[in-house]
């Protein structure tokens, strides 16, 4: 498995920028997929952004298109959401999650093996 710490969230401003990060260790780091996940209060958890071991091109939720950019630095195991151009409907604990890579990514939270404890990001309108 793969342990997960998550970093960057805080209180913003609508139209503000947070940069979260996800500090990730164990044996398959480098061969897992990975995936950034939000649950906001009485709703499920949904993925916003996903990025194969292999690089190439990310998933993002419609809703965040344009405003998040996922990337990873393989040789620090370290991934990353900019979120740009926040919005209150953004408010949410944002969780980083892994699982060993296949062939497409996924972005069903019950496909990912290994959860950080998640970070809260607040936006105020």
């Amino acid at each position: 498995q793969v342990q997960l710490v998550e970093s960057g969230g805080g209180l913003v401003q609508a139209g503000g920028s947070l940069r979260l990060s996800c500090a990730a260790s164990g044996p398959t780091v480098s061969s897992s997929d990975m995936g950034w996940f939000r649950q906001a209060p009485g709703k499920e958890r949904e993925c916003v952004a996903a990025i194969s071991w292999r690089g190439g091109s990310p998933y993002y939720a419609d809703s965040v298109k344009g405003r998040f950019t996922i990337s990873r630095d393989n040789a620090r195991n370290r991934v990353f959401l900019q979120m740009n151009k926040l919005k209150p409907e953004d408010t949410a604990v944002y969780y980083c999650a892994a699982r060993l890579a296949t062939r497409v990514i996924a972005t069903t939270s019950g496909l990912y093996e290994s959860w950080g404890q998640g970070t809260q990001v607040t936006v105020s309108s």
